[in-house]
């Protein structure tokens, strides 16, 4: 099979380090799942579950993370990944405590869906159970708990779990709240995200500590290109870039990652970056690939 030369020039990288991890005697690593959050999978010529599945496949992600939309959406998306051999990671959806039943039908016809097919439920918790708290105050664990096992537990009978999502300016905004609130919960199937561009905008402090500390509950990892020691939503456009730029250093969260022994999926977050999301993820798996390179070199050739 002829390859082609720009797809050539792309795994080379990846080919001579694990040529050189056979020659000298070291095992590869095992290269997490890479899937692409539907953040970064639509624009004006992909719109349909059929023409964004069929991206992500010519790309080469493993996946889509999508936020849930509708019973119907939902189903077209599972069929389009279906027929390609692909995966639904994560599925993005709201706890409302501001309802009178926060376990909402949407919450339910997900995990119906998803029965049996090893995926996660994305929970972001964007209020909290009791009103004025602000972000972050565990005052309100003692009401959000009963409700986050109800969901564990229903959840667990289809073989879904659940990942907290920690997102800023939300009740759970930071990953120590969704570890702190995993740790109550108490359920094998309830763990949670790191999100690198959310950890960025209100932390992006001691990364090493934070992982160290989720690591018992780390589910699922986020992704992207990013500047270092910029914070707030009004820097927004440096937070979230294509994998294959920014200041910050993904390839050491990636290392720390490795160390910690965490073999999970990995999302690309693609929001607010807009334009030709093509050429955006192919950008971004460029990236990922390269980091990927640089991972198994250092394997092979540790630092003394």
């Amino acid at each position: 099979m002829k390859i082609p030369l720009g797809e050539a020039i792309r795994i080379k990288p990846i080919i001579t380090a694990l040529c050189l991890a056979q020659l000298f005697g070291v095992t590869a690593m095992a290269e997490n799942a890479f899937f692409a959050m539907d953040t970064g999978t639509k624009d004006a010529q992909h719109q349909t579950a059929e023409a964004q599945a069929e991206l992500v496949k010519e790309i080469g992600f493993a996946g889509i993370g999508p936020i849930y939309s509708t019973p119907q959406g939902l189903q077209e998306l599972l069929a389009a990944l279906d027929k390609r051999q692909l995966k639904l990671f994560a599925e993005y959806l709201p706890l409302n405590f501001e309802s009178p039943d926060p376990i909402s039908p949407q919450i339910k016809d997900s995990i119906n869906q998803l029965k049996g097919r090893d995926s996660m439920l994305w929970l972001c918790v964007p209020k909290p159970p009791v009103k004025g708290l602000k972000p972050s105050d565990p005052a309100g664990d003692a009401l959000a708990v009963p409700v986050l096992q109800q969901i564990a537990d229903l959840a667990a009978q289809s073989g879904v779990r659940v990942a907290l999502y920690p997102h800023a300016s939300n009740w759970v905004e930071r990953i120590d709240d969704a570890v702190r609130l995993a740790q109550k919960v108490n359920r094998k199937n309830l763990g949670v995200t790191f999100n690198l561009c959310h950890w960025l905008l209100v932390d992006g402090k001691d990364l090493d500590a934070h992982l160290d500390a989720a690591r018992p509950w780390l589910f699922v990892v986020t992704i992207n290109g990013a500047d270092s020691g910029v914070q707030g939503w009004a820097h927004l456009k440096q937070l979230i870039q294509p994998l294959d730029t920014g200041t910050f250093d993904v390839g050491l969260l990636l290392k720390k990652l490795k160390q910690i022994g965490y073999d999970g999926p990995i999302g690309l977050q693609h929001y607010g970056i807009g334009g030709d999301a093509e050429k955006n993820l192919r950008r971004s798996m460029d990236g990922w690939r390269r980091l990927q390179a640089k991972l198994q070199n250092d394997n092979t050739n540790p630092a003394k």
